[in-house]
């Protein structure tokens, strides 16, 4: 990771290039390759989130326990496609990457995991590979019995001392293979909840932004001292999206962390708590903070930017959506031909997502759709609303 011209983390040239599910909550089977920025377009209830939850189930395994990540889930049943039912249902992860390290490295993940009989979840198999023309990795492992030494393990890393319910790559301990463990477990999904935002919060809470957003004030606060021009830059986003705002500041009060804000009001300046802001003004702040975290994400994800914020603020969030790209891997999930209107998206970041014979679908747009916005005679946008956004 290097420093751009204001001090701050620039994005490496490492993305997540294709993603591709099994049986993955209404993820039937597909696989997506993915831009920088991906713009995924369609109706609620066409799978969205479902699809983005995979991003998130991927990182959080990194780092947890894999019983820990399912719990949060509602359990197997809840994760696995309908189809995929009984004890031997499947559910499998394969993410490939490129850009990694010096080298610029592309790598390969696979992980096949089924739920138990006692409920808990096991490893199947679990692969890993990285390209590199120096210096090769990887391993494969594959479970052979119930016993918890069952397993077959191939490739030059050592094989850690495992049980069927954990992952290889976060014990493997090779540095080859960093790169990969790094890029996946620093992703991270946003659906921002301008409730959460409302709530005072721990003022020796985490300092990386929940994904509700529900700590914003606490990464605001390490944002003011740890990068001067990043939280400069929220504020003067922030005054631009929502008038009469002046700043705003993350103060302490009774050891706890609240959001402030300065506004411009007709007998002068005066100051309010989060309580009496709106939620539009809420979600737009938790999306600068999100955007604006140092070390960035490796990949960001925002959910439905759009929700509550009016029309005029959202060219200026798109803008920021845009310029973020050049700190992570963007993607963001939508139904609003507002966002689409942006005439920077091309028809090569978007992908449409549609519900069709009980699953979910993601697919590039058709060639008149390509044809339509590549000779500029529509924006995405204007496609959307005419219902002529096609997929392939």
């Amino acid at each position: 990771m290097v420093e751009d011209e204001h001090g701050g983390a620039a994005r490496s040239e490492a993305t997540l290039s294709h993603l591709t599910l099994r049986n993955f909550r209404s993820v039937r089977e597909q696989s997506v390759e993915l831009d920088n920025p991906t713009y995924l377009v369609g109706q609620n209830g066409a799978g969205k989130s479902n699809f983005v939850d995979a991003i998130s189930f991927t990182a959080e395994a990194m780092s947890l326990p894999l019983s820990a990540v399912l719990k949060r889930r509602g359990g197997f049943a809840k994760v696995a496609h309908r189809h995929a039912s009984g004890h031997s249902a499947t559910i499998g992860f394969n993410l490939k990457l490129r850009g990694l390290g010096p080298a610029y490295a592309s790598a390969e993940y696979d992980l096949v995991l089924r739920g138990r009989p006692d409920h808990r979840l096991e490893v199947v198999s679990e692969r890993c590979s990285v390209d590199d023309p120096l210096f090769p990795a990887g391993y494969s492992r594959e479970k052979t019995s119930d016993d918890e030494d069952g397993m077959r393990w191939d490739g030059e890393v050592d094989p850690p001392k495992l049980s069927h319910s954990t992952l290889a790559l976060p014990m493997v301990g090779d540095s080859r293979l960093s790169p990969v463990f790094n890029f996946l477990s620093d992703m991270r999904t946003y659906r921002i909840d301008p409730v959460q935002l409302r709530q005072d919060q721990d003022s020796h809470g985490d300092w990386e932004l929940n994904a509700d957003g529900g700590n914003v004030a606490s990464v605001l606060h390490r944002i003011s001292y740890a990068s001067r021009y990043d939280f400069e830059d929220i504020c003067e986003l922030l005054a631009r999206a929502v008038p009469g705002v002046v700043r705003v500041d993350a103060i302490e009060r009774q050891g706890e962390l609240a959001l402030e804000f300065l506004l411009n009001l007709s007998n002068g300046e005066g100051r309010f708590d989060a309580a009496n802001m709106s939620e539009g003004t809420l979600r737009i702040l938790g999306i600068l903070v999100a955007t604006h975290q140092n070390p960035p994400p490796a990949l960001l994800v925002i959910e439905e930017p759009e929700a509550s914020i009016h029309p005029g603020a959202l060219g200026i969030v798109l803008d920021v959506l845009r310029a973020a790209r050049h700190r992570s891997q963007v993607v963001v999930t939508t139904h609003s031909p507002e966002v689409l209107d942006a005439k920077w998206i091309k028809d090569n970041h978007l992908r449409l997502v549609s519900w069709e014979d009980g699953a979910t679908r993601v697919d590039p747009v058709s060639p008149s759709v390509r044809t339509a916005m590549q000779e500029h005679l529509f924006h995405a946008g204007e496609l959307l609303r005419s219902n002529a956004l096609d997929r392939a």
